[in-house]
């Protein structure tokens, strides 16, 4: 659905929350895998963009944002000088567009001629004049409200646009891929990307990658279970830019090895896999970065994690797993695999290798070679040369025990076998959230540094125990399966251990030499989540943080120089691009569960207005809740119910965040808490029915555990000892 919205009205209209979440799911199934015909013929007007373009704008369009990284480079690195070391001091808000949601913003914004496209997480498409933040169009795809309950880690969430010929292509949370009129926001065709629509939940967070007239999307949540699998199963779609029929799709990991395999690369793949691995989906999802390579004219994909997460559930008796936690090499026309190199061969711990890829050329041992570089969850920074794959570098780049390096010989991370949670349930570090996860890094090709934002943050990890006593896992089906220990026993084995806080929860902002594995410098975040980043000539860093405050560092030494409080949460990557001569600097602000804010983009010139007026501090008191009248066993069904199906959005131990605190229900919310839960009386607010799940008496128990959780939370907040 696409409507013209007049700027008065859009700002008028984001002054109230309209609710927790904003969509209305549509009726109507998804489409059929045949894309919707659309106009039958199609003149480009706007976002006039080829590879040529993409390819030369580094040096042609030094004022715009015309891909996801930049350029097909990735190098998320800027040649605008007007912001430098003196001037960034006078940096100040030039406008804001709000788009009125509490969930997270990961989106990064594209600028062609003028016109920024960006996205919220429901996969609604803006296109605003770059200059003063007007819309001049807005695309709804109301995505299938259902699916919310599918997302990874709490709440839906998109990660922007490609620009292409005249269209914008937009990868929808429900797994659809849809092309745009750059010009007028008319929808031009739409297709499902999911290959097994009745046996698999797909959903989609990344941007797409649109090169050598086709889009290139994948897929997300490799943990959540379809109608039959207790994961997904990962692959690479290729659709023909004008048309959206599907040229080519290459899967991440083998199928039943008893039916034909769709590809040759698979049936070498099956060798490295044990036990019946398809039943359980295999993972691989391709979530995040796909690079196109130019002068190669290769496209290069990072695969996912293994679903669920233990190799000894899956893949009973071992093997690596290909292609998992993988760079993986294809050929943009045809699918066909060129080569791949494993960051984490049988990744046991969440280790994807989906995060950002940088291209370029730099001299290694004397010789100057073309490589792909990347920062994966599992902490060691891999330099690759691109045209075979070969290992070329591989560092630590952040703190880490489960292995001890990477054997440059073998190409393989020499992992320690006190590492295996498998019969001793511990810390690991990094944890699944990793060492760098989705946000963007960025590369100063003059001071051949790499910025990369990192953190610290461990995960005790425990199998279930049912699996542990029994060697046999019981996979919940379109739920999330990470065949881990959850609930109130893994909180117990946490206490009992030798370290029940675990090592300490930080983030950094790191400058690295990928040729010495030197760290230049390295700065510690006031918070352990910090977003994705941007460099330029001048000699800045800019990075915003989950406490909602964008800073600017000197790319030399590290020093803070400027900042600047949004009130909200920061994750999105800040994009500059120019205007008329003039540089700004833009990025997605989230909310953030300390004060009253929406999400919103906001964008900065020198000059204008040098801060935000502090919102209201957000009420997080919680009321009284109503007495506890259940058993003890039936609150201890509903915590094992409450973490397999509802934890992942309204947090661990029924602490939530700004989804939807269950602990925060008002009397008449307590009343309906069947009928939301299960009759879908949110579902207009992104509340999905769990009825194919829980039953009444399961879902009632749910509502036990909570009313136990709050109470007891209250008691705390009442004696003044709340955490």
């Amino acid at each position: 659905m696409t409507r013209a919205v007049p700027i008065a009205v859009a700002v008028l209209a984001s002054v109230a929350m309209a609710g927790w979440l904003l969509l209305t799911p549509p009726d109507a199934p998804p489409p059929e895998q045949a894309p919707d015909p659309g106009p039958s013929a199609f003149t480009p007007r706007a976002g006039i963009v080829d590879d040529a373009r993409i390819m030369s704008a580094a040096a042609d369009e030094p004022g715009a944002w015309i891909a996801y990284g930049r350029t097909y480079e990735q190098h998320r690195h800027a040649s605008l000088t007007a912001v430098d070391r003196e001037t960034v001091a006078d940096l100040g808000i030039a406008w804001v567009k709000p788009l009125d949601t509490i969930h997270r913003l990961q989106a990064t914004p594209l600028v062609v001629d003028g016109v920024m496209y960006v996205t919220d997480p429901m996969s609604v498409v803006y296109a605003l004049d770059a200059g003063t933040g007007e819309e001049i169009w807005r695309f709804d795809p109301e995505i299938n409200g259902q699916l919310v309950r599918f997302s990874c880690c709490g709440g839906p969430m998109n990660r922007g646009v490609a620009v292409y010929g005249g269209r914008v292509f937009i990868g929808t949370f429900d797994a659809r891929l849809v092309a745009i009129d750059a010009a007028t926001g008319e929808k031009l065709w739409d297709v499902n990307t999911n290959y097994a629509p009745h046996e698999f939940s797909y959903t989609i967070s990344g941007a797409p990658l649109v090169a050598a007239g086709k889009v290139y999307i994948g897929n997300s949540s490799s943990e959540f279970g379809g109608a039959t699998t207790a994961g997904h199963r990962g692959y690479l779609s290729a659709y023909d830019a004008e048309t959206g029929e599907l040229a080519w799709r290459f899967f991440t990991v083998p199928g039943n090895p008893a039916e034909p395999f769709e590809h040759p690369e698979l049936e070498e793949a099956a060798k490295t896999w044990k036990g019946e691995w398809w039943k359980m989906g295999g993972g691989g999802t391709v979530w995040n970065s796909i690079v196109y390579d130019p002068d190669l004219h290769t496209v290069y994909i990072g695969t996912g994690n293994g679903a669920p997460w233990p190799r000894a559930i899956r893949s009973p008796g071992g093997g690596d797993n290909l292609f998992l936690s993988s760079i993986v090499a294809v050929d943009p026309d045809t699918g066909e695999m060129k080569w791949y190199y494993q960051t984490t061969p049988g990744d046991n711990w969440d280790f994807a290798a989906t995060q950002h890829m940088v291209l370029d050329e730099i001299e290694i041992g004397g010789e100057r070679r073309k490589v792909l570089m990347q920062a994966p969850k599992n902490g060691f920074f891999y330099v690759i040369d691109r045209e075979n794959g070969e290992l070329l570098n591989a560092f630590a780049f952040g703190a880490l025990n489960w292995a001890t390096h990477v054997d440059l010989e073998t190409g393989r991370p020499v992992e320690d076998p006190a590492a295996y949670y498998e019969d001793n349930p511990q810390w690991i570090l990094p944890g699944n959230s990793g060492a760098h996860t989705w946000h963007p890094m960025s590369w100063d090709p003059a001071r051949r540094l790499v910025f990369i934002p990192t953190q610290e943050l461990a995960l005790f990890y425990a199998l279930p125990q049912e699996f542990s006593e029994t060697g046999v896992y019981k996979a919940r089906f379109n739920t999330w399966n990470l065949g881990l220990e959850r609930g109130q026993r893994h909180a117990d084995l946490v206490a009992a251990s030798d370290d029940p806080e675990g090592p300490p929860r930080q983030g950094f902002l790191k400058a690295f030499d990928p040729v010495t594995g030197e760290m230049r410098w390295s700065v510690r975040n006031t918070v352990p989540y910090a977003g994705g980043l941007l460099s330029t000539a001048t000699g800045l860093v800019f990075q915003g943080d989950s406490a909602g405050v964008l800073s600017a560092y000197d790319s030399d030494t590290g020093e803070r120089l400027w900042n600047l409080d949004a009130y909200g949460s920061i994750g999105a990557p800040p994009v500059t691009y120019e205007v008329d001569g003039e540089q700004y600097l833009a990025v997605l602000v989230g909310a953030h569960w300390s004060h009253e804010t929406t999400g919103r983009v906001v964008a900065l010139r020198l000059g204008g207005t040098p801060a935000f007026p502090e919102p209201p501090v957000r009420d997080r008191t919680l009321p009284k809740p109503p007495p506890l009248t259940a058993s003890p066993e039936q609150v201890a069904e509903g915590n094992v119910h409450y973490h397999l199906y509802c934890g992942a959005c309204h947090g661990g131990q029924a602490r939530g965040g700004l989804i939807a605190d269950l602990r925060r229900m008002m009397p008449e919310t307590h009343d309906a808490f069947l009928a939301i839960v299960l009759g879908g009386a949110y579902r207009d607010r992104g509340m999905a029915s769990f009825d194919d799940v829980l039953d009444v008496t399961a879902a009632q128990r749910v509502h036990d555990y909570v009313i136990a959780r709050a109470n007891a939370d209250w008691e705390a907040q009442e004696a003044g000892t709340a955490q």
